[in-house]
């Protein structure tokens, strides 16, 4: 309860009063405040996105919802909302920076999350071709003996059409496995190798899918865009999603395989 209601004081009135004295000793407000004292990654846009979604003003406020297309205006408006010269070339260009990474988010979100809708479609001549695309990269040397066929287990789906498994990432989830194939497939084939291990192996499409989940989580929630920020000093694209998937695949695949032999030692011993 007291936590809730200093919360409502500070938002309310507490931050107003700071931000006026602090205006006041160093003769900048706030965003002049933020753009000059951090160094350009995340840090600085998610204290400008904070900022920007708390002001009561309109102006800024909207500013966290701008277009690519409108962010050089936006700019303006904001310095003119906030009385800074709009010769001041460095806030002008770092404010410009922060909001494409801000506006770049939310589209990203929007353009994966509409992947995820599009269900895998098998009368669909391009979603059959990523499958078969998929196949190619991970089994080069064994041909499909047909469509549906109890092959698909051996690069781990669960049956006989892989269709199935893809209901709740849709066409996301194979997107992200031929990309990691394609632009990593030593690693990609590596993997599925260890994947077969009569006792420690799993199912390595599915526990690519359940990464693809995980991805798309801490997108939808936030939490990437710690990531996305200092990667990216512009708009991020399908392309740093579909690359932080193939980091997640390096790095908790391993984890996956020691797990389950740390669970064999338990049930040995």
């Amino acid at each position: 309860m007291l936590v809730h209601l200093w919360g409502f004081l500070y938002s309310s009135y507490v931050r107003f009063w700071l931000k006026w004295l602090w205006r006041l000793l160093t003769g900048k407000c706030e965003l002049q405040r933020l753009l000059d004292g951090c160094g350009a990654g995340a840090r600085r846009t998610l204290s400008i996105e904070h900022s920007l979604e708390s002001s009561k003003s309109k102006v800024l406020r909207n500013a966290v919802h701008v277009e690519e297309a409108e962010v050089e205006k936006c700019v303006r408006d904001v310095m003119k909302e906030k009385k800074i010269e709009q010769k001041d070339t460095r806030f002008k260009t770092n404010l410009h920076i922060s909001l494409l990474q801000i506006s770049g988010y939310k589209k990203l979100y929007l353009n994966v999350e509409n992947l995820r809708k599009v269900p895998y479609d098998s009368e669909n001549e391009e979603h059959e071709e990523q499958l078969i695309e998929l196949w190619n990269l991970l089994m080069p040397h064994e041909n499909l003996k047909a469509r549906i066929t109890k092959q698909w287990c051996d690069i781990g789906f669960q049956g006989d059409d892989p269709k199935t498994d893809f209901r709740g990432m849709g066409l996301l989830g194979l997107v992200n496995l031929v990309y990691f194939s394609k632009h990593y497939t030593d690693e990609a084939r590596q993997i599925l190798s260890r994947s077969n291990h009569p006792k420690l192996g799993y199912s390595y499409a599915i526990v690519g899918i359940n990464l693809t989940e995980m991805a798309y989580s801490l997108l939808k929630n936030g939490a990437l865009k710690s990531h996305l920020y200092n990667m990216v000093s512009g708009l991020p694209q399908m392309e740093h999603f579909h690359q932080f998937y193939s980091l997640r695949i390096c790095l908790e695949v391993p984890v996956v395989l020691v797990l389950g032999c740390v669970c064999a030692w338990e049930r040995h011993y």
